[in-house]
């Protein structure tokens, strides 16, 4: 019976994905460790509880814990069936409420389970230990008792979350009772710390420093919320090196916190990508999209989920593309595959280029190959409807004046203008476009600075026509820490400033990246954590606006960690070949680029891991840097968050604080 985390050495070897790595704890260290003695080959029960089943369901399926040995999946507060002849294996948190209802089901003279191997999610305190312990039948009964440090939710293989859906009421809402804040942050650390415990990754903690207007202006709780989030992680992490076996002692990766307040655009900005686009323009279910196939010759069109996940080998390969190069790519696989197959030929005949309609069309016609191409066939229903809503909602126009606005070649103005002109366009386009123009320009949307700005907000109201709900979302902005983008003095050698209007500089929210070629249109805009990685790692990222929680040791500073390679990784477990050690080449019309049929078996060695979380919702565009930066810097980046956020989740989410209501009845024009 042990009471630390497993110090398995399993991973040591072949390289393996941050969700790959998660999976097989959970499958390997986990479940088949129970199988032991006389429980080698008898059939178990699995009991969990709200949260472990959602951290089992981001990794495994059904079919992966049955082939480990379990028959049945229980929940540890629904009123269970005896089975006094099977084991049963608990997945639970370490609470007092989960411990008392472990010993009364294996406590007493017939238990309802034959055996019992308990493994806990987290740290479990001494307290409950001992209750524990206090049962000696519960003991003799007990086949491990282990604290597995496995508090969170691998989204992909380079992201996870740690499923705080309320953060943003809890964190940036009402700052006189921060009693859930507090309590908030105290869970979001712990899970953090679980995701290190589970790698043996140490990291040195960086976090973005509060920051005040000047000396007389009190730091609030929200601008501490990076600061403490760093110092309970670093609690946790300060308690793995004394009690976890095998766990580094000194430094292995980097740890970047962050919370929303450093970019208010990537929440709410039309991401081009097809990941995105699917995500933002279609009504999916989380992964879950519902496809329409044929169901025979002529027959009814049936309608069937499918899951847009890694098992896709299509869906890999293009769901960080731009929405038309991703178009592209399958009317190229398609074609491949119509020159391959004579019966497809045939269907397509002679016709010449072939629209994303043409292609579903033949795909329908031809229910024959439906096996061979389903894949393809879901992307190009996929892409089509995506395609057709961009055209008909007018989204090329209105990301034009998005990023226009970002870069500093849009005002006001023109977004007065636009809005006036475009009257069919939907109130949630609306809302997010003067979303971007308050986080560019915020004071613009400040009603306590006088009559003036309040007539501001009563324009803005009566063009976009929007509700006062609506409008509540934008000025809950400055909830986040919005602050003005700096305008540009003009000065000379003399220091003497000249008013130059007709080179007046617009005001923008990014720079331009010169130093990269965009082949799509509408692919300017970048997260501003893609500038904060890159400079992470050339040092350069500034230590009094991220100071370091811990000084890293000299051994540290002499790693390889700003180099491309690292031919001797500290972290105890290992990771998979990454994606820019990949082939892009494809051998067929309908597979991929058969990144999972045809893996190089030559690992390449990255560089240590950075770690990147978000407190308050990370975007689809943030984790596509992730895999962007993870490539070009030869080091592997795993984002984390709170949650992943479409906009109009995140939108949601911003109605939820609790602030002061603005009214209209206030304005007086």
């Amino acid at each position: 019976m042990s009471m630390s985390d497993s110090d398995s050495s399993s991973y040591v070897g072949d390289y393996k994905s941050f969700k790959q790595i998660c999976r097989e704890r959970l499958l390997h260290e986990m479940l088949r460790s129970t199988k032991t003695g006389d429980s080698i080959s008898t059939w178990k029960v699995l009991i969990m509880d709200k949260l472990t089943v959602k951290i089992m369901s981001h990794s495994c399926k059904m079919t992966d814990i049955t082939n480990e040995g379990v028959s049945l999946v229980e929940d540890i507060y629904k009123r269970r069936q005896s089975l006094p002849t099977m084991d049963a294996i608990y997945f639970i948190q370490p609470t007092r409420e989960n411990v008392i209802i472990f010993l009364s089901d294996m406590s007493g003279k017939t238990p309802l389970y034959k055996k019992a191997f308990v493994f806990f999610s987290s740290t479990i305190s001494k307290e409950l230990v001992t209750d524990i312990k206090k049962d000696a039948k519960v003991l003799t009964r007990l086949g491990a008792l282990r604290e597995m440090n496995l508090e969170y939710f691998p989204i992909d293989s380079q992201g996870f979350i740690t499923n705080n859906d309320q953060v943003l009421e809890e964190l940036f809402g009402d700052e006189e009772n921060n009693h859930k804040g507090v309590s908030s942050l105290n869970v979001m650390a712990k899970r953090i710390a679980t995701v290190f415990a589970s790698l043996r990754e140490f990291p040195s903690v960086r976090f973005r420093a509060a920051k005040s207007l000047d000396e007389t202006t009190m730091t609030t709780f929200r601008d501490l919320i990076p600061t403490k989030l760093a110092a309970e992680v670093w609690d946790h992490l300060v308690k793995y090196k004394k009690s976890i076996p095998n766990f580094p002692q000194t430094e292995t990766c980097e740890l970047l916190i962050l919370d929303r307040s450093i970019d208010q655009i990537a929440p709410v900005i039309h991401e081009w990508t097809y990941d995105a686009m699917c995500h933002d323009l279609l009504n999916m279910e989380g992964n879950k999209y519902v496809h329409e196939v044929p169901s025979k010759p002529g027959g009814p069109i049936e309608r069937k989920e499918v899951l847009l996940e890694d098992h896709d080998p299509i869906w890999l390969e293009l769901r960080h593309a731009h929405i038309a190069d991703a178009s592209e790519r399958l009317h190229e696989k398609m074609t491949n595959f119509i020159s391959k197959n004579k019966a497809a030929q045939i269907q397509h005949g002679s016709n010449g280029e072939m629209s994303t309609r043409d292609l579903q069309k033949m795909v329908l016609a031809l229910p024959k190959y439906n096996e061979q191409i389903d894949k393809l066939s879901l992307h190009v229903e996929i892409a089509g409807k995506i395609n057709r809503i961009i055209r008909e909602s007018g989204l090329q126009e209105l990301g034009q004046l998005e990023q226009d606005l970002v870069f500093g070649d849009a005002t006001t103005k023109d977004v007065i203008r636009f809005l006036s002109m475009k009257e069919d366009m939907t109130c949630e386009n609306r809302l997010r476009l003067l979303m971007i123009l308050a986080s560019i320009y915020p004071e613009k949307f400040e009603g306590e600075k006088g009559l003036n700005l309040m007539r501001v907000w009563f324009l803005f109201y009566r063009v976009a026509k929007l509700t006062e709900e609506d409008m509540s979302v934008v000025h809950n902005l400055k909830m986040l820490g919005v602050q003005p983008v700096a305008k540009k003095k003009m000065t000379t050698a003399f220091g003497l400033k000249f008013d130059i209007r007709k080179k007046k500089k617009k005001r923008a929210a990014r720079k331009e990246r010169l130093d990269e070629e965009e082949k799509w249109q509408l692919s300017r805009f970048y997260p501003i954590i893609e500038e904060l990685i890159e400079k992470l790692t050339k040092n350069e990222l500034s230590k009094e606006d991220y100071p370091c929680l811990n000084d890293p040791s000299p051994s540290y500073h002499g790693s390889p960690l700003f180099g491309s390679v690292n031919q001797n990784p500290h972290s105890m477990r290992s990771r998979r070949t990454p994606s820019w050690a990949r082939s892009r080449s494809s051998e067929d019309g309908y597979s991929s680029d058969s990144v999972l049929r045809h893996a190089s078996s030559d690992f390449r060695r990255m560089g240590q891991r950075i770690f990147v979380f978000i407190v308050g919702g990370a975007t689809r565009s943030e984790l596509r840097i992730c895999y962007k930066l993870t490539e070009k810097l030869k080091r592997e980046i795993i984002l984390g968050s709170s949650s992943l956020d479409d906009p109009a989740q995140f939108i949601m989410k911003l109605k939820m604080i609790t602030t002061h209501e603005l009214s209209l009845d206030d304005i007086q024009i």
